[in-house]
């Protein structure tokens, strides 16, 4: 499950000088347009080997969604572009598999260089494009890899640089850059259910895992996924298009019924030495995470068991294939166990080791048989960015200061203490850092600034802008509307069991005596956090221009504030969200500057399951509700995230009966617009289509809008500008001013 809000994140700035109120008005068409109105927006931003230069994937002016390799000397601090996409690449469809993991992967309409690999001598890149794969110099030169014809997935060059590692036709493929061969060390034996070195629908979906084969330190061994489809249940998909549909016969886990078969094995190279991994006899689990030791002596596994509350971590003899349980982490009662990606093994052996073991997110070290804790306190921990070994130092993102910031800290190993803070208050901060955790690349936004890059050095000083984008150049996209930006404000407010909630609001310029319409926006779901001080577009500016205020606030279940409060849905989804949404509509009631017959509601995904709970729950509060792409019956969900928070379906029926949206469908009596992808895979049009059944046969009026060929992201240039018009058009007619 996904947050997104149809095309675009949202976000605002500040208000300007009185003086400069005459500043246009921005329109849908203008926010979906090119040049980005959050400025170039680089993203995959790497450190080279040896440190000279910075790479990233930078968008185009014209082509906002293109994206071109570009890197900088970072000594002279010159750019130049290394690889033009329009000029290198074949101009190819991408196959339906590419597709799909960009969708997995938050990314569906992008296009150009989406992913890239430095070779550890720092002389050249291997870049995917367009299904086909390329080797760029820094001289600017770019030849195409003598491999297989057809899509290639998961294009990885191995640590050491000797050789090429990618998926095709179901089956990893690993090419000798010295010898030009390539080996094809796995056999799927024709069957269209097995597929070798990738990460199955829900790892890709619902646990972060985007790839199926992870190659040792020293090239020595690689391990390789192996999944088979056969078990999982069969959906059958009308992808239907503009002008043909296409019957897809979709592997789609529901809630309680068959996972994908999981092995794991390790070879070399070239293919021999094959042996399995032991994950144990239950067969019903999910490889959740592998990586290996630095000395590539072993291979550590993360297992978790199918109801997640039980996560081990194994250690693997990579010639064997024979594991041991290092340690497991169990949830506590009524709770489940979240994954990490802050694993990181240490060259003496030790483990650093992300828990919520105390009750929120914080980093441990595993020495000798035993945990120390490394930080501690009522915030949490998001995510290592790197570890000096020699200095005794782990880099870590958190919002230790404040909730709704995200700041970068290190903190001793040895004798971890306070964490010292790098990076600088007021921002909300993303971070990454060479592998010798001697220069950081951090990405910073706030609410009146969007993503600057700079490169940094360990004690957080700025050594050069990567990508300055301020907003008060002239030439910057969105300086002609800062002059009528407005404020965004935060708040508190109290859940009915005494828990904070923390909420955000843009009020466009107001008249005394004059009440305004709400634009009520949710997401509600866990493993998210809406309520931020970062910057994410200028959708939200819009809407404030339409005379609307902008509102939204985080619920009970939502992520970044421990343990007990997100696991405040546990079995009952559809709950607590709703109170505390209703607990902010009333709280704008209070206002004198709102209209309270005018508050309309939206959401997506998650966000559009809970439209359709809110509606249910409590008639009348709103004007109106726009239910995007809404989840109707968990049951239809996939396992690993349902499965978390609901539990399984066979055996708590009552709490996924309670949970769903068609049980009260006819207690919706507010204007409803539900709006749906016609090709979504996520979650699937027959979420939709039973609650219009369910609509449609008890006569209860609302109104629909369907978009053939898109799937859970509708969205595009023109596309974006037909939603959000169509939004507005329906709130006109439902909430009319008075």
């Amino acid at each position: 499950m996904w947050k997104w809000v149809a095309g675009v994140a949202l976000a605002v700035g500040s208000v300007m000088p009185a003086e400069a109120q005459e500043a246009p008005k921005l329109s849908f068409e203008r926010v979906f347009a090119s040049p980005d109105l959050a400025g170039t927006q680089p993203r995959s931003m790497k450190l080279s080997p040896d440190g000279k230069y910075l790479t990233v994937l930078r968008n185009r002016a014209d082509e906002k969604e293109r994206f071109d390799l570009w890197a900088m000397d970072t000594t002279t601090g010159e750019w130049r572009m290394l690889v033009d996409s329009k000029k290198v690449g074949s101009g190819a469809a991408l196959s339906e598999a590419e597709k799909m993991q960009m969708e997995r992967a938050r990314i569906a309409g992008t296009r150009g260089i989406i992913s890239y690999d430095w070779s550890p001598d720092s002389k050249s890149i291997v870049v995917p494009l367009e299904g086909e794969v390329y080797l760029a110099l820094l001289d600017g030169s770019v030849r195409k890899l003598d491999t297989s014809s057809g899509p290639k997935l998961n294009v990885t060059m191995s640590p050491m640089g000797g050789h090429v590692s990618y998926v095709h036709s179901q089956n990893l493929s690993i090419l000798d850059l010295a010898s030009g061969k390539t080996v094809v060390p796995t056999d799927s034996n024709g069957k269209d259910t097995i597929h070798w070195g990738e990460a199955e629908f829900v790892a890709q979906e619902e646990m972060d895992r985007f790839t199926g084969h992870w190659w040792a330190p020293d090239d020595s061994r690689i391990a390789v996924q192996k999944f088979d489809e056969a078990p999982v249940g069969i959906v059958t998909r009308a992808a239907i298009g503009a002008e043909t549909s296409t019957i897809v016969q979709q592997r789609y886990p529901k809630a309680g019924t068959a996972n994908v078969l999981v092995e794991l094995w390790l070879m070399n190279p070239d293919g021999s030495g094959k042996v399995r991994v032991d994950l144990g006899q239950e067969t019903d689990i999910y490889l959740a995470r592998v990586k290996w030791s630095p000395d590539a002596k072993t291979l550590y596994v993360q297992r978790q068991n199918r109801d997640q509350t039980v996560l081990d971590l194994l250690a693997v003899d990579p010639a064997t294939g024979k594991s041991r349980v290092v340690f497991t982490e169990r949830s506590g009662e009524k709770s489940w166990v979240n994954l990490s990606n802050a694993f990181t093994p240490l060259k003496d052996g030790s483990l650093i080791w992300w828990s919520e073991r105390d009750g929120h997110g914080h980093l441990y070290r595993w020495k000798k048989g035993k945990f120390t804790q490394l930080t501690k306190g009522d915030w949490e921990v998001f995510s290592v960015t790197g570890v000096d070994e020699a200095k005794g130092r782990v880099y870590f993102l958190a919002n230790r200061g404040d909730v709704l910031e995200r700041q970068l800290y290190w903190v001793d190993l040895n004798r971890p203490g306070t964490p010292s803070q790098l990076t600088q208050e007021g921002w909300w901060n993303m971070a990454t850092m060479d592998k010798a955790a001697s220069r950081m690349i951090v990405t910073r936004s706030n609410t009146s600034q969007p993503a600057q890059v700079y490169l940094a050095d360990t004690s957080g000083k700025r050594l050069a802008w990567v990508n300055e984008n301020s907003v008060k150049d002239a030439a910057h996209p969105y300086n002609p509307y800062l002059a009528s930006h407005r404020v965004r404000t935060f708040g508190t407010i109290k859940a009915e069991d005494g828990t904070t909630l923390h909420w955000e609001m843009i009020t466009p310029e107001m008249e005394p005596g004059k009440r305004y319409p709400v634009f009520f926006q949710h997401y509600g779901g866990p493993h998210n956090q809406s309520v931020s001080r970062s910057w994410g577009g200028a959708l939200q500016q819009s809407i404030v221009d339409r005379g609307y205020i902008w509102f939204q606030i985080d619920n009970r279940g939502s992520a970044n504030r421990g343990k007990v409060f997100e696991d405040a849905i546990y079995h009952a989804m559809g709950t607590v969200e709703v109170t505390d949404q209703l607990a902010g509509a009333a709280y704008l009631k209070t206002l004198d500057f709102v209209d309270p017959d005018r508050i309309s509601t939206y959401g997506w995904s998650y966000g559009g399951y809970m439209t359709l709970k809110m509606l249910e729950a409590a008639p009348g509060v709103f004007a109106a509700g726009i239910s995007g792409a809404p989840v109707s019956k968990w049951e239809l969900y996939d396992t690993h995230y349902t499965e978390r928070y609901m539990g399984d379906p066979r055996v708590v029926p009552e709490a996924y009966k309670a949970s769903n949206t068609v049980e009260n469908a006819t207690k919706i009596t507010d204007p409803l617009l539900l709006i749906h992808g016609m090709a979504d895979d996520n979650v699937v049009l027959e979420h939709s289509t039973v609650m219009m059944a369910t609509l449609q046969a008890n006569a209860v009026p609302f109104e629909v809008m369907l978009y053939p060929g898109h799937t859970h992201k509708v969205g595009g240039p023109k596309v974006s500008v037909h939603l959000w018009n169509l939004i507005f058009t329906f709130l006109d007619r439902s909430a009319p001013a008075k």
